[in-house]
């Protein structure tokens, strides 16, 4: 589980006809992930979606920006629309969706083997300079490996 599928086809059906997404990463929920009353506990998504966005960066060859410069999380927002259980395998579907002068954000969603909208999300990334300690300008590279792997201009 992990591994990028970049197409904007999912393996899991998409009834709400949603804007599609650049790529889906399968995640299949442990035993774990659970909470006592049996479901993914809130705080695991943030996981999926880690996994998902290390599993899209690698798939659009991005690593560290250059150098020093790597980004960072400046905020997320779940909205939880539906459970989730072990045993589960879960679509996490995600795109870059803007690119701004020193963030950009993804779009994701998080669906069942049925299609049902588990969870949507959204993540703000900050190109981020370890050395200075402060936000820096996304590169111009890796705007383009973003724009390339999008299949859009930003």
């Amino acid at each position: 589980m992990g591994t990028l599928n970049p197409n904007p086809e999912s393996p899991i059906p998409n009834p709400d006809g949603a804007k599609p997404f650049t790529a889906h990463c399968p995640v299949e929920v442990r035993f774990r992930d659970c909470d006592a009353m049996g479901h993914v506990n809130n705080a695991v998504y943030l996981t999926y979606l880690e996994i998902a966005r290390f599993a899209y960066w690698k798939a659009a060859d991005i690593g560290r920006l250059e150098g020093d410069i790597s980004h960072i999380i400046a905020r997320v927002e779940i909205d939880f629309r539906a459970s989730a259980r072990s045993g589960d395998v879960l679509d996490v579907a995600l795109a870059v969706r803007a690119i701004g002068r020193s963030s950009f954000t993804m779009e994701y969603e998080i669906r069942d083997q049925a299609g049902r909208l588990v969870s949507t999300a959204r993540s703000v990334q900050v190109a981020y300079d370890y050395a200075a300690k402060q936000p820096v300008a996304v590169p111009d590279a890796i705007r383009a490996r973003i724009a390339a792997f999008e299949g859009q201009v930003f």
